[in-house]
């Protein structure tokens, strides 16, 4: 499927930043630098370029598409739309952690809200990876045993809830959002797996042993 790659100012790696023929590269406000930094060129610029802080010579196969300061919509929201708009369902969020954490909790609001339209989404860490899950099934990525991986619901109640490989496994449960049954679990087989029947789920697996 061909993927969304968004990136913004926050903490940023490049592990798995890896955008091939098809894909969208859109740089979030800031994360123009980052991927000047990486040696890639996106095909949009996109924000009202205040973490920026310049208004760049941007090379031909790169459009800006600039906004307002005083919008209702975070960058990071309006480069999915972006996205979205232009036919993607698969998203990568890079630079989106770190920082604010009023920023940090806006980009897993949206990441949930892209989720329950029926994208696939996740958002990479240095340390960890993050990603929304509704009405679905997803094999978790690889890594070692013992790696943390924490669930939360998001939204009232999420039910169907099951856990597979992991050291808590879970069948058929619901969670809800105020109380965080789902975090700090653990691999223990060698391809865990994440449901839920109804709801969304916000599911962290961190790098390493933690």
């Amino acid at each position: 499927m061909e993927t969304c790659y968004i990136v913004g100012a926050g903490n940023f790696t490049a592990r798995g930043l890896t955008p091939a023929e098809g894909d969208l590269l859109i740089a979030a406000d800031g994360g123009y630098d980052w991927l000047l930094q990486s040696g890639l060129t996106p095909q949009f610029l996109l924000g009202d370029l205040d973490s920026l802080g310049r208004l760049p010579v941007l090379p031909p196969e790169t459009r800006l598409l600039r906004y307002p300061v005083e919008k209702d919509d975070t960058d990071t929201a309006l480069a999915l739309e972006e996205g979205w708009n232009r036919g993607y369902r698969s998203f990568a969020l890079y630079g989106c952690t770190g920082g604010r954490p009023d920023h940090f909790l806006a980009n897993l609001q949206t990441m949930a809200r892209y989720a329950r339209m029926g994208a696939q989404i996740r958002m990479t860490d240095p340390d960890y990876d993050v990603f929304a899950l509704h009405n679905g099934t997803m094999a978790l990525p690889e890594r070692p045993s013992n790696t943390l991986v924490s669930v939360f619901c998001h939204g009232n109640e999420a039910h169907g809830v099951t856990l597979e490989g992991l050291q808590y496994p879970l069948h058929d449960a619901s969670l809800c959002c105020d109380i965080p049954l789902g975090v700090s679990n653990h691999y223990v087989g060698e391809h865990p797996k994440i449901s839920v029947r109804e709801g969304t789920l916000l599911v962290i697996v961190y790098q390493s042993q933690q």
